[in-house]
Order: C-alpha cells, then sequence, then structure tokens
C-alpha cells in the first residue's frame, strides 16, 4: 500500500524539472518504498536512402535497444543533402544527451546494447565517440579508417558481422580484438554506427561545408573527436552490416580532402607505433598509393597534387616530400617504357 510519502516522491519525480529530455526516471516500488534508476535515453539518427530498409532497421532497434529512445530519420533517397548536413540536422533536433548515428542497411544483434553503450559513456568522462570497427593508425597515404599498404601497421579492431550486398560474398563474422578488452582506443571508425555525446557533436559538428556526399565523414568527425577525446571500438555491441564498403571516385575525392584538411595532425599514432620507421613506412605505401591510382588512370599531377598537400604532415620535412616526388616521377617513367 502506498503512504502519503510515496505518493509526495512519485509527484516529485514525475514533476521536476530534472526529467525534460537526458534521462529517464525507472521507478520501482520495494516494501512500500520508491527506489530511482536514472537510464540515459538515446538519439538514434538516420539517413535514409530505401523506406523498407529503414522500417527493418527500426525494428530491430526497438527489439533489442533496451533503453528509452527515439528515432530521427531523414528520407534522402533524392540524394539532394550530403550525410553531414543530415546528420548535424538530427543533431540538433534530438532530445537525448546520448546520439546514434547509424546506416539503415544494419541489424542489431546484442539485446540491452543500448544499456551498454550507457555504461560505457558513463564509466568514462573522457570518452567521446565509440563504434564497433576502427583501426589504431590513421596514415597520412590517403585511406580510410584502414591502410593494409603499410608495412607496420596499427592494430585493426571490430567485432560485426559483414554483409556483401554487392560482391554476393557470404557473410564473415570478423572479431579481432587483438588486445582482448573491452575496449580499444582508436584513431579513426567505421561510420556504419558510431555513438557519441550531444556535447560533442556541438562543439565538433560535421564538416557539411567540405563534405557534401556521403563519403569521409566517419573518418573526419572521428579526427575531430581525437582532438579532445577518446574515441573507441566496442566489442559489447553486435550488429550485422549489410553492404560493404563502396570505393568509387567520389569516396577519393572526399577522402582526399579530409587528408588534406587534417594533413598537420597525422598521422595520428593512437599505437604508439615506433617513430623512427614512420617516415620510411608511410613512404614505401605512398609508392603502391601512386602505383594504383595511376593504374586506375589518375594523372600524375593529380599525385603531384596529392604529394604537396601531405606537406604539413608532422613526420614530412621538405627533403622527404622532395623524395616523394621523385618517387613518382621514377614510377610513372617505368610506366611509360
Amino acid at each position: 500500500m502506498l503512504t502519503i510519502f510515496n505518493l509526495f516522491v512519485l509527484g516529485v519525480l514525475l514533476n521536476s524539472s530534472n526529467q525534460k529530455a537526458i534521462h529517464s526516471a525507472s521507478l520501482t516500488w520495494t516494501n512500500n518504498c520508491v527506489s530511482l534508476k536514472t537510464v540515459l535515453m538515446i538519439s538514434i539518427i538516420i539517413c535514409s536512402a530505401n523506406s523498407h530498409d529503414l522500417k527493418l532497421a527500426s525494428q530491430s532497434i526497438g527489439q533489442t535497444i533496451g533503453v528509452p529512445y527515439e528515432i530521427i530519420s531523414f528520407d534522402n533517397s533524392d540524394g539532394k543533402k550530403g550525410i553531414c548536413e543530415l546528420y548535424n540536422e538530427g543533431a540538433k533536433k534530438a532530445k537525448f544527451d546520448l546520439l546514434c548515428f547509424m546506416h539503415e542497411d544494419i541489424e542489431m544483434l546484442s539485446q540491452h546494447w543500448g544499456e551498454k553503450v550507457a555504461e560505457l559513456f558513463e564509466k568514462n568522462k573522457k570518452l567521446g565517440l565509440i563504434g564497433v570497427a576502427g583501426g589504431g593508425y590513421k596514415s597520412v597515404v590517403p585511406s580510410s579508417w584502414y591502410n593494409a599498404d603499410l608495412e607496420v601497421n596499427g592494430g585493426f579492431y571490430i567485432r560485426l558481422i559483414q554483409g556483401f550486398k554487392y560482391s554476393g560474398k557470404p557473410d564473415l563474422y570478423d572479431h579481432r580484438n587483438p588486445r582482448n578488452e573491452n575496449l580499444s582506443r582508436v584513431a579513426c571508425l567505421d561510420g556504419c554506427w558510431m555513438c557519441t555525446r550531444k556535447i560533442v557533436t556541438e562543439k565538433f559538428p560535421f564538416d557539411q561545408d567540405l563534405l557534401k556526399n556521403f563519403h569521409g565523414y566517419d573518418l573526419d568527425f572521428s579526427l575531430a573527436v581525437n582532438q579532445e577525446f577518446e574515441v573507441a571500438v566496442t566489442y559489447e555491441v553486435l550488429l550485422k552490416h549489410f553492404s560493404e564498403g563502396n570505393f568509387s571516385e567520389t569516396w577519393l575525392e572526399d577522402t582526399l580532402k579530409v587528408h588534406k584538411k587534417w594533413s598537420w595532425m597525422l598521422p595520428l599514432n593512437i599505437d604508439h607505433l615506433d617513430q623512427k620507421i614512420l617516415k620510411g613506412n608511410e613512404r614505401r605505401a605512398f609508392k603502391l598509393f601512386f602505383q594504383r591510382y595511376l593504374d586506375l588512370g589518375y594523372s600524375v599531377s593529380k599525385m603531384q597534387q596529392i604529394i604537396w598537400n601531405s606537406r604539413h604532415s608532422r613526420i614530412f620535412p621538405l627533403r622527404i616530400i622532395l623524395k616523394m616526388f621523385l618517387d613518382l616521377w621514377k614510377i610513372s617513367k617505368k610506366r611509360s617504357k
């Protein structure tokens, strides 16, 4: 039986100004006493190109998240807006303190994953961004969040089920946790699923002026957040991503924009690779990059521009830049024979 005191406490909780949009008060009654469990809510932001995929993703979220949430979706089937612009709009509209930016071709598999996300941010106030795949070293050489051309590389941190919508290959359960930890700090994340705090997006919004398409936003956002917060991969949230990446000409152009913007910061060496080997390691990877993109029909002048845009890197003094121009000249001359 509820006492007058119990009812008074309940009334205060339900009418408190602290119950705006940041927390949900979960009330339980035990022996005529009320206990308050504070649960962080999550705003989920999705840029949608397919209403059927969005419906399935929304159902998956509702069945697994385990905490109060809202879904803020944008119909972008006409492709008129870039993902950065829509993600910024979603962040501004979000009611809650935790934000999740995710693709619509995803099925969430872990039960109560929202609780796990909230717990990670509650435990670590320095944590600014989490995802399910990322790399511990971001190269000066243009690449996605991991550069496989490096002879000496940072860690590859991931746990997800990768589908192959375009190639038709069988699904791959990819789980790499080299240090056997619950949370691994990384330089950059894959953008299929990323969670952050609203205050982080207010300080580091997605760069919609630079990136007007659908590529490079995850790399750019990871590097921005890494300036003041920790970026990490969690292994406690499992999902299936139905489609693989699309490394098109547009992808390369957006990736080059991001590398030019952050050239002063690169390489970002979260995994603490030996500083003595970075110059040679990056230079060898640049040679492979030149060969690959010259084979794809890109011009020598385009490669020269990429070298010049790398001159602000902390590991590339002018003599290394000049050697890279020489490397490119040798590669192009060999190809012309």
